[in-house]
């Protein structure tokens, strides 16, 4: 073969490769460019994670997280389409391209993460099976339940982890056999039996149902791992890494000291990870394809870490969440996240 064809050959063949490699990086972001709105997958309601009003207008911890990649693609905190999914519909609406995110008070587990065509990005919030009992009762741990009256939902998991726990604290309990979840709620509220288990989140949100809620407390003892978090679709590394570094900056400004109020004052720091993280040092949104004041236009939209949890779950709501687990690495919590440099 003549150097001219060999090449005319191995330009055509770059140029082919160029277009592949475009073709590979085209996907949900610039879909969502396109459209000019981000479609968000979120629980039809759960107060403290995603509720709607009257007019349609959406709050929650979750809904917060939605808006807050809203704000670090589109510039524009309100640029989400709520999309409301069913257990049995979400898992679909991310492989299906129905949703561009996921962001569902759903536990990231490996049968998920592997067998359902989407990938978890990180762990916005840790949770767990708990106890809720009546303030009456007269114990603050799950360790003096020995005797007490539980509601189980028969045949579910909740129902092994409590065997297993009373079993392994040598108590013993009477089991209260429920069909479902609002079942065991409304045996709770009857005094049928007089502990309520569920996911910690099930437990305040059904703590605000009850005639008297502050009657009745969450004890601190957690009986299981349920990591909940962001999920998109498998293999799409572009759109993963925009949504797991929005969760990672929502993070590193709480430990930080950025918020929505100062995050424009802050940009004159002369803290290096302040300055990188608000995008006045280096150039790390061209990594994600955005601009570089991504992370300052997501704190600014919703504020930072600590803001989203107190404004939806912790103090400053009615559920009144301890941050537990929750709370920054440097406070006796497990979140941490990398820095952005």
């Amino acid at each position: 073969m003549v150097p001219t064809v060999r090449y005319a050959l191995l330009s055509l063949a770059l140029v082919a490769l160029g277009f592949a490699a475009t073709a590979a990086r085209a996907g949900i972001l610039e879909g969502v460019k396109a459209r000019g709105t981000l479609r968000c997958g979120v629980d039809p309601g759960l107060p403290g994670f995603a509720t709607a009003d009257d007019h349609d207008q959406w709050t929650g911890f979750d809904v917060d997280y939605c808006r807050a990649i809203a704000a670090a693609v589109l510039g524009d905190p309100k640029a989400v389409q709520f999309v409301p999914l069913t257990t049995k519909e979400r898992f679909q609406a991310v492989a299906g391209g129905t949703v561009d995110v996921l962001i569902r008070d759903t536990a990231w587990t490996m049968a998920r993460d592997t067998t359902f065509g989407l990938t978890f990005v990180g762990v916005s919030f840790y949770d767990g099976q708990g106890f809720m009992v009546p303030k009456a009762l007269g114990v603050d741990s799950a360790l003096q339940l020995t005797g007490a009256k539980v509601c189980v939902e028969t045949g579910s998991p909740t129902e092994i982890a409590v065997a297993g726990y009373f079993k392994a604290h040598s108590m013993t309990y009477t089991p209260v056999s429920v069909e479902n979840d609002a079942r065991q709620q409304a045996a709770y509220a009857a005094g049928t039996c007089n502990v309520f288990t569920s996911d910690t989140v099930g437990l305040y949100s059904a703590r605000l149902t009850l005639a008297k809620p502050d009657d009745n407390i969450v004890l601190p003892e957690v009986l299981s791992k349920e990591p909940y978090g962001p999920a998109v679709v498998h293999n799409d590394t572009r759109w993963f890494d925009i949504v797991k570094w929005v969760h990672f900056a929502l993070l590193d400004a709480e430990e930080l000291g950025v918020t929505s109020t100062n995050v424009d004052t802050m940009k004159a720091s002369e803290d290096v990870d302040v300055r990188q993280l608000l995008g006045v040092e280096g150039a790390f949104g061209e990594g994600i394809g955005l601009d570089n004041d991504w992370a300052a236009n997501a704190i600014r939209a919703v504020g930072n870490y600590g803001e989203i949890f107190d404004r939806n779950l912790g103090a400053g709501s009615k559920l009144g969440m301890a941050r537990g687990l929750n709370a920054l690495w440097t406070q006796g919590g497990i979140q941490f996240a990398p820095p952005v440099r």
